[in-house]
Order: structure tokens, then sequence, then C-alpha cells
């Protein structure tokens, strides 16, 4: 679904961290992401400093995001 202006909308419900900082004042950050009025799954993608600005990025539901730590768990990481 899009706004009026063709946009995609969305709402960072939650934001859990950055993974990443760049020198550019865009982070990569693990948030919880409301895309379209849907229930917020957790999320991972580049953002400007004023979340209004995104790079692609990948959407989990929480059983994806559990398989996820599941398959990371015990690895030497």
């Amino acid at each position: 679904m899009r706004n009026e202006r063709g946009e995609i909308i969305f709402e960072i419900t939650e934001r859990i961290g950055v993974i990443k900082p760049y020198p550019t004042g865009w982070n990569r950050e693990l948030n919880m992401v409301s895309w379209n009025n849907t229930a917020a799954k957790y999320d991972i993608r580049d953002w400007d400093p004023e979340h209004e600005h995104m790079s692609r990025g990948m959407t989990f539901h929480p059983d994806e995001m559990r398989k996820v730590m599941q398959l990371l768990e015990g690895r030497d990481l």
C-alpha cells in the first residue's frame, strides 16, 4: 500500500539497536517496523539519521527471527 504521493507507509515501532554506524551518519539497524499498517516485524536495513530514508533490507516474521537465532546459536562468531 502506498500513500497519496506513492510512498510506502512505515512506522518504526521499536528501535532495538545499531548493528553498524557509518561515517555518513547512516546506521545499519535492527528494528521492529510496521510496513503498510501491518503487524511489526524484525527489520535489518540502513537508515538515515532522521529515519526518513532507508536502503533495501530484510524483514523477518518472529518465527523466522527465532530460526535465524537458532542457526547462529553455538557458532564461533
